[in-house]
């Protein structure tokens, strides 16, 4: 993702409801299985315009927001004064650059179908994470790639739940769990997301 694939759509970005809906069913999962607490500091990976992780930082200490779209950033950076934690944006393609810092834990919602290398970024994301640190990304589950009507960089049409669980074990992760959270209903169809969560 070389492109800010997104810099068209920022501006809306929020105003799909089907988008909206699906990211609060995984924020709902995500905070209904990490015991958060006030002094952490996480990193939402593809953060996008923050329809995560404003659900979570009212239980967090600070959130790091890691997207490579200048446009979605900027739409984000428009929320700070509102969330309930310290933010910091960082306009970074992961997938591609490192961030030399620790975590406590890594949240993502939908960006990592648009990773070409999922075994690396699993392994980066074991890398950056505190001793007993966790993650949770959500993605779409197995899709015929009709998902997706324009070009916004993706590389996979989804994930297979014994895949991804997989790459996570390999990269050293433990505890891995992978649920199916939400459904994303389109015009074109029905899309079914998945959970994953494990800790390092």
């Amino acid at each position: 993702m070389s492109n800010d694939f997104f810099k068209h759509k920022a501006e809306s970005y929020e105003q799909v409801n089907h988008r909206v809906a699906n990211v609060e069913k995984i924020a709902s999962s995500i905070l209904s299985r990490i015991h958060f607490s006030s002094g952490m500091n996480i990193m939402d990976f593809g953060s996008g315009t923050g329809l995560l992780l404003e659900k979570i930082a009212p239980v967090v200490g600070k959130i790091s927001a890691v997207d490579i779209s200048k446009s979605m950033n900027q739409q984000l950076e428009q929320k700070r004064a509102s969330l309930g934690c310290e933010l910091e944006i960082i306009e970074r393609d992961l997938s591609k650059l490192n961030l030399d810092r620790t975590f406590d834990g890594i949240i993502s919602s939908m960006t990592m179908h648009h990773v070409d290398d999922i075994k690396a970024m699993f392994e980066k994301f074991h890398a950056m994470l505190s001793s007993g640190g966790f993650i949770a990304i959500a993605d779409l589950e197995t899709e015929d790639g009709t998902f997706h009507t324009e070009d916004t960089g993706v590389f996979h049409f989804g994930f297979d739940h014994e895949e991804l669980e997989e790459f996570a074990k390999r990269a050293g992760f433990n505890d891995v769990q992978v649920a199916s959270v939400s459904r994303v209903h389109k015009p074109q169809g029905d899309y079914p997301v998945l959970l994953l969560t494990a800790t390092a």
